[in-house]
């Protein structure tokens, strides 16, 4: 193992670096060996970089603020291999997937900076009616003021990339609280936008054990949002405590890749390398991977073999070596149960075809055929490399209901060449998003992002969405004769 020894970081609280006495380990899911230490904060860090947050009152300009954020992009960028390596040691996934992650941030930044130039400011005539007087009525954003972030452990840089551009972008401060399983990489990226010219103020970082500092991150009276990605329980438990706050809920999904019967041999070839990629990518740990594999009966003999072939040629195993293209799943105990409901899904009647064994959080891509779409693999949110296929009727009726007859509604990705096919399942499937002939999470990162159902408030993330979340609307009127 190459980690160039143990990283003992502190947390960012006003432009300090903090440690305390008590400290979390970060392990390296492939060998289970410590990498690194974050302080196990109190409220009481949290509640003191709140009370910075809400006593600092940004003043950079949208000048000063886009340059910050494409210094930042350009930062992360040469710092790329630094900080795909540290992503490979505290996420365990492979390499190739970490530079991903760091390219996907590198676009949050970009993106973030081009929309800080932009003042999307209304106006209103008021001379529209019959009762119309000579005034004109004019819109500005606000920011918000303090935001809580509170992020997931599955892509410890972009996450936070999603949730600290766009608090930049619109003047606001931030104190982030990352997972306690992949803390470095926030610190990094907390680094990385103090040298790029961000007041610290606005943005900080606090490490500790959920049960000593996630309710403050919540309750904190100093909080005018919370923005939380994660799971499902402690989503709803956010929701009931914050209260009147504002938030917005990213949650989990159970995304399908649907493939339809009107696809030729070369189609159902390229359906099953989006099937294959959209379920292992990032070790299959994303929100939207491909948790299901929908196909209708007519085609599944000629389409399962090929995806069975694609999965069989992804090199798995050491995550640090260059060519791994698939690395482990966050600990080993998330492994094992993934790879318990593998094997109930083959009691209740699934075909394991591909299962190389499990080592530790090493977890490969396991292909189970004739999964019963009722069965707990395919309806809860299996978090790994799992490819499990469900044949389904050639009833397209059937296929949506069978689509949309779990608790989540975040995402979709449908293969079929029928226009009137693709319309019908984008306007029938429950979700937040519907991709034709691409994985179901396909986006950009402006692009508005989010689910339904027990996925999400509905609140969607992406630049755009998000900067118009982390602002309040102002108007005001103004005599305008003509």
């Amino acid at each position: 193992m190459n980690t160039s020894g143990i990283r003992n970081e502190g947390m960012r609280i006003g432009g300090e670096i903090v440690f305390t006495d008590a400290k979390i380990p970060v392990h390296y899911p492939y060998t289970s060996e410590v990498v690194g230490t974050v302080p196990a904060g109190t409220s009481e860090h949290v509640r003191k970089a709140f009370e910075i947050a809400a006593n600092y009152t940004p003043k950079l300009t949208r000048y000063e603020r886009s340059e910050i954020l494409r210094r930042t992009g350009a930062l992360i960028g040469e710092n790329r291999e630094n900080l795909a390596k540290w992503l490979t040691l505290e996420l365990g996934i492979c390499h190739q997937h970490s530079i991903y992650e760091t390219r996907r941030a590198q676009d949050v930044f970009q993106f973030a900076a081009s929309e800080a130039l932009k003042d999307d400011g209304e106006v209103f005539s008021c001379d529209l009616t019959h009762n119309g007087k000579a005034r004109k009525i004019f819109t500005k954003r606000e920011p918000v003021r303090t935001i809580s972030a509170i992020t997931p452990f599955n892509h410890p840089l972009n996450m936070v990339s999603h949730k600290i551009a766009p608090s930049i972008a619109t003047n606001n401060s931030m104190v982030c609280k990352p997972t306690e399983l992949t803390p470095l990489t926030a610190l990094t990226l907390a680094d990385i936008l103090y040298e790029a010219g961000l007041p610290p103020e606005m943005f900080q970082v606090v490490t500790g054990w959920p049960k000593d500092i996630g309710d403050e991150m919540i309750t904190n009276e100093h909080i005018d949002i919370v923005t939380f990605t994660g799971g499902v329980p402690v989503g709803k438990m956010i929701a009931s405590k914050a209260g009147y706050k504002r938030q917005a809920l990213e949650l989990g999904g159970n995304d399908p890749l649907i493939v339809l019967n009107d696809l030729n041999d070369a189609d159902l070839d390229k359906a099953a390398s989006i099937a294959v990629a959209g379920a292992t990518g990032n070790s299959g740990q994303r929100c939207t991977a491909i948790k299901r594999i929908l196909v209708q009966e007519s085609v599944a003999d000629r389409f399962v073999p090929l995806v069975l072939e694609k999965a069989k040629a992804i090199r798995f195993g050491d995550p640090q070596d260059p060519e791994t293209q698939l690395g482990c799943v966050i600990h080993a105990q998330a492994a094992e149960l993934f790879e318990n409901r593998v094997l109930k899904a083959a009691q209740e009647g699934a075909e394991i075809l591909y299962h190389p064994g499990r080592d530790g959080a090493l977890l490969p891509p396991i292909v189970v055929d004739k999964v019963p779409h009722g069965s707990e693999l395919v309806m809860e949110e299996t978090f790994g490399p799992i490819v499990p296929i469900v044949r389904v009727p050639d009833d397209d009726a059937q296929v949506m209901q069978i689509s949309n007859g779990t608790a989540f509604g975040l995402s979709a990705g449908v293969c079929t060449n029928d226009l009137n096919r693709a319309i019908t399942y984008i306007n029938g499937l429950n979700v937040g998003t519907c991709n034709i002939w691409e994985q179901p999470g396909y986006r950009i990162e402006m692009s508005p992002f989010g689910g339904i159902k027990d996925s999400g408030n509905g609140v969607k993330e992406g630049v755009i969405e998000a900067m118009n979340f982390f602002t309040n609307v102002k108007t005001y009127s103004l005599p305008w004769p003509e």
